[in-house]
């Protein structure tokens, strides 16, 4: 389901990184990300919505660019 506010999402399972480009162009590498977090983003009816709740506050991230 296409999202207003993430343009992709690209998940490394072997770092557990999940890279999260947004609309507005920014993209963050969140980290230590469990692939069933990941997943259940993937499959969230509102990724922004999920995005909030359950990865910004739990997750460490890194501003990779804009």
């Amino acid at each position: 389901m296409p999202s207003s506010v993430v343009a992709e999402m690209i998940y490394n399972e072997h770092t557990e990184t999940l890279r999260i480009v947004f609309v507005s162009g920014m993209v963050y590498d969140y980290q230590k990300v469990p692939l069933h977090i990941f997943q259940a983003l993937r499959n969230a009816s509102s990724k922004g919505t999920y995005l909030n709740q359950e990865i910004k506050n739990n997750y460490e991230f890194v501003k990779v660019g804009e």
